[in-house]
C-alpha cells in the first residue's frame, strides 16, 4: 500500500477547481435527466470517425492533393490508434456516464472543432503557405505526428498496467524525465495537425483546449499526487511536459 504523507498535501488551486467544475457541467452533467452513454463512447465514435470524415470531405472537395492525403494519414490514423489504444488499455477517467445533452456539447463543443482543422485545408479556405518547402514541412509534421503518436500510448500504457499492480506515484519509465508526458504526446500530434492546416483557427482552438482543459487537468493531477511523500523530490528533478536541462 501506498504511503501517504498528508502534512505536505497541496490543495488545488480554486481557478482548477472552478474550471473543473464547469467542464463537468457542461459535458458531463448538461440537461439533467438519464445517463445513456459513457463519455468514452463519446470520444470513440469522433476518432473512429475522422478517417472516414476526412475521405468524405475530399471526395465532396474533389480533392486529391499530397497535403490532402498526407492530413487524411496522420489525423485519420491517429483516431484508428485512439481507438486500438482504448481497446486495449481503456481509460477509466473516459468511463463515466453522461447525459445527453453532456455528449452533444462534448461531440460539438469540443471534439468537432478537431475536424474543423481537416475541413479548413480540404475545402481549400486554408491554402497554406508554409514557411518551409511543401515537403520538409510534410516530413516535419509526419514526424511530429508518430513521436507524439508513441509517446503518448507508451505513457498511458505504462500508467495503466502500473497502477493494476501496484497503486502509487510513476517515476520510471515515461515519467522518469516529465510528469505528464501523456498530454506531452497529445499537443505534439494535434500540434502536427495545426501545422500541415497552417491556419489561425486551429492555434486558437488548440490554445484553448490546451489552457482550459489539459492545464487544468495537470494541476488538478499534481495537487492530488501532492500526497505523496516522494512527490516534492520527484517533482523537483521533472518537468511539467519537457525534461529539464539544469
Amino acid at each position: 500500500m501506498a504511503t501517504i504523507n498528508t502534512t505536505t498535501v497541496r490543495p488545488a488551486p480554486g481557478w482548477a477547481q472552478a474550471m473543473r467544475r464547469f467542464t463537468d457541467w457542461l459535458v458531463c452533467d448538461f440537461g439533467g435527466g438519464p445517463r445513456p452513454w459513457k463519455f468514452a463512447w463519446v470520444i470513440d465514435v469522433q476518432k473512429a470517425g475522422t478517417f472516414f470524415f476526412l475521405g468524405l470531405l475530399m471526395a465532396w472537395y474533389h480533392n486529391t492533393t499530397v497535403a490532402a492525403w498526407i492530413y487524411l494519414a496522420l489525423h485519420g490514423s491517429y483516431g484508428l490508434v485512439w481507438i486500438v489504444k482504448d481497446l486495449a488499455f481503456p481509460d477509466p477517467n473516459w468511463q463515466r456516464r453522461i447525459t445527453i445533452g453532456g455528449g452533444i456539447n462534448a461531440f460539438l463543443g469540443v471534439l468537432g472543432w478537431y475536424w474543423v482543422f481537416g475541413w479548413l485545408l480540404i475545402s481549400g479556405v486554408s491554402q497554406p503557405h508554409y514557411p518551409l518547402p511543401d515537403h520538409v514541412w510534410f516530413a516535419l509534421c509526419i514526424s511530429l505526428c508518430i513521436l507524439g503518436c508513441a509517446i503518448m500510448i507508451a505513457a498511458d500504457a505504462q500508467k495503466y498496467f502500473t497502477l493494476r499492480l501496484k497503486r502509487g506515484l510513476i517515476t520510471d519509465g515515461m515519467f522518469r524525465y516529465v510528469r505528464h508526458p501523456n498530454y506531452l504526446g497529445e499537443m505534439m500530434i494535434y500540434g502536427s495537425f495545426a501545422l500541415m492546416v497552417w491556419h489561425w483557427l486551429p492555434f486558437v482552438v488548440l490554445a484553448w483546449v490546451w489552457l482550459g482543459l489539459f492545464a487544468v487537468n495537470m494541476t488538478l493531477k499534481e495537487a492530488s499526487l501532492s500526497r505523496h511523500p516522494e512527490w516534492a523530490a520527484y517533482r523537483a528533478r521533472t518537468g511539467w511536459l519537457l525534461p529539464k536541462l539544469f
